[in-house]
C-alpha cells in the first residue's frame, strides 16, 4: 500500500507542474496577443531610421 501512495502522490505532482507550465503559456500568448501590435510598430520604427 505504501507503493501505490508513494506513486500516486509522484503523479499528482506531475499534474500541478503540467498545470502550471499550461497556465504560463496561455499567459505569455495572451501577453503576445495583446502587446503583438506595438512591439511590431516599435520594430518597424526602428527599421525605417536605420
Amino acid at each position: 500500500m505504501n507503493m501505490l501512495s508513494r506513486r500516486s502522490s509522484r503523479g499528482q505532482g506531475l499534474v500541478e507542474y503540467a498545470l502550471i507550465i499550461a497556465l504560463v503559456a496561455v499567459v505569455v500568448i495572451a501577453a503576445l496577443v495583446l502587446l503583438g501590435p506595438a512591439i511590431s510598430s516599435i520594430f518597424v520604427h526602428i527599421n525605417s531610421a536605420l
